[in-house]
């Protein structure tokens, strides 16, 4: 599956929509390394996540040390209700930048 890119601000925006389960999460982890490898800060967005699972959530947390590593903001925008509960079961949420919406931003 393709996912669409567009930028804001510094950030390289990566809109993830549908169910990121283990059938989808190597195309979301490739995306998602692909986006860090143009050296730009990386903002996924969430809001059209109807189901992530652990496999999608270690996607993110890959994302996350890789973009740490290159010295480069990883952050989630608009971040479902069913997305943000299994960050917290993971107790992931407060690991994460979290923005509810691009106007937080700045």
């Amino acid at each position: 599956m393709k996912y669409p890119l567009s930028q804001h601000m510094s950030f390289t925006v990566l809109n993830l929509s549908g169910e990121i389960d283990l059938s989808e999460s190597p195309d979301v982890r490739k995306q998602i390394l692909n986006c860090i490898k143009s050296r730009n800060n990386l903002l996924v967005d969430l809001s059209a996540v109807e189901y992530i699972d652990s496999s999608g959530v270690a996607c993110l947390v890959e994302g996350l040390q890789t973009c740490r590593e290159k010295k480069l903001e990883f952050a989630l925008l608009g971040v479902s209700d069913s997305a943000l509960q299994v960050l917290q079961l993971a107790r992931l949420d407060s690991v994460f930048k979290l923005y509810k919406t691009l106007d937080e931003i700045s």
